[in-house]
């Protein structure tokens, strides 16, 4: 009997994925096991495996489109078997738009008519599009470039247009030698743009990544109240502090492994801080997981260091960096990134100051930190020379008041301004 394969949810906060790749075809044969596709998901793509086995009669959503969680993905069973009524019941119980019944079963009229407007299309010349001799990059039945994730990922960092690129890989697919070994042409197109006086522009789709930090910020900016606390602290004892641990060899640790660590035990004293508002509850963590912000192309990730003020300073050093190396490779796995019950986002490497952050849900808080100054201080009634950094701490007022953030930051301000107390 024929099993459904759903777009599973592969994320907590995943509505819809994008089947980044196909690695098997209509009529191949599924193990059990058997990596069927690769889903890209609003954090990263990832492999996902089939848990039945037989044949692959339908795909239900083709390479580069997306659809919401639980929609048609595949449907397995026996060679020849009939489908027609396991289609049918999805589309008259409102499920998924399947792109690719249209060439498998003729359903209706209207079916019928868009079927023939798509061959004409298919049939047409493209007008917009000179004769050249290269070949006609290959192109999945929705009109998408076929290329694996990595590929359009290189292609994006380079400028390079992926229309002007042959792949090599099965069925015409652009791979990532392609893109490592292509040199670009000068072309009418790119003389065209870089034309004097002349305006231009390009739209690119929104991702799975960005379609969820507008949807999750947005939702915390305009339900959760935010207000904002600053103070500036003395660096010249921590920068002292770093100096000495980093002389040691199997030791290398940064301002912001020592910012995730001040936090993390200031955390442990400050539970209000440390808690998240549940609706009808609030929830106080006794666990300390902090969340620490990581660029990359596509937006914002926020792997979680978990235990943090159970941990010393090089562990959350080598924890961040992992974190980083795998959020750029697009290779976080769910646990990674779930979890966190505090956020930190450091610009300071990147010349910011002072700036304010959006609370990352379900989260009562986030500490936005700028960067080490040397500025001019005031010591024992002597103006001298300092490095300061100034942090500002976003609150959810539904459940931190005033005077409890600023203990929180004065707290984490002594930790960092006597960095001996962060091993009490």
């Amino acid at each position: 009997m024929a099993e459904v394969v759903r777009m599973p949810k592969l994320s907590d906060t995943m509505e819809e994925g994008v089947v980044a790749a196909w690695n098997k075809k209509v009529g191949d044969k599924v193990e059990s096991g058997e990596v069927l596709a690769e889903i890209e998901t609003d954090k990263a793509t990832m492999d996902f495996e089939s848990f039945d086995e037989g044949t692959l009669l339908h795909i239900g959503v083709q390479e580069g489109e997306s659809a919401p969680v639980n929609a048609i993905l595949a449907i397995l069973g026996e060679e020849g078997e009939d489908i027609s009524e396991i289609l049918e019941q999805e589309e008259a119980g409102g499920g998924v738009e399947d792109s690719s019944s249209e060439e498998e079963s003729s359903k209706a009229e209207e079916s019928k008519g868009s079927d023939q407007k798509d061959e004409k299309q298919k049939a047409a010349p493209q007008p917009a599009k000179k004769p050249e001799e290269k070949k006609e990059t290959p192109k999945t039945s929705s009109g998408r470039i076929k290329a694996s994730p990595l590929a359009k990922k290189l292609a994006e960092d380079k400028g390079i247009n992926l229309e002007d690129v042959e792949g090599s890989g099965e069925g015409g697919r652009i791979v990532k030698r392609d893109i490592d070994e292509f040199k670009p042409q000068s072309s009418s197109s790119a003389q065209s743009a870089a034309a004097l006086g002349e305006e231009s522009y390009r739209e690119e789709n929104v991702t799975q990544m960005r379609k969820t930090i507008a949807k999750r910020l947005s939702e915390s900016k305009f339900t959760a109240p935010h207000f904002y606390l600053t103070v500036e602290i003395d660096m010249d004892p921590l920068i002292a502090a770093r100096k000495e641990l980093n002389k040691h060899d199997d030791i290398k640790v940064s301002f912001n492994d020592f910012v995730v660590k001040a936090a993390s035990v200031a955390l442990t004293k400050h539970p209000y801080v440390n808690a998240s508002w549940q609706g009808d509850t609030i929830r106080f963590n006794d666990h300390v997981h902090v969340g620490v912000a990581v660029a990359v192309d596509e937006g914002l990730l926020v792997p979680v260091v978990r235990f943090a003020n159970q941990k010393g300073l090089s562990q959350i050093s080598s924890d961040v960096r992992d974190f980083a190396a795998k959020a750029r490779d697009k290779k976080l796995q769910p646990s990674d990134w779930e979890g966190n019950t505090f956020t930190i986002s450091n610009l300071g490497m990147f010349g910011i100051e002072e700036f304010t952050a959006i609370i990352n849900p379900p989260d009562s808080c986030i500490l936005a930190v700028g960067g080490i100054n040397q500025k001019p201080v005031v010591k024992n009634g002597e103006v001298v020379p300092g490095n300061t950094m100034k942090v500002t701490l976003s609150c959810d007022h539904r459940v931190v008041d005033g005077v409890k953030g600023a203990e929180f930051l004065n707290t984490f301000k002594s930790m960092l301004e006597n960095p001996v107390m962060m091993l009490v």
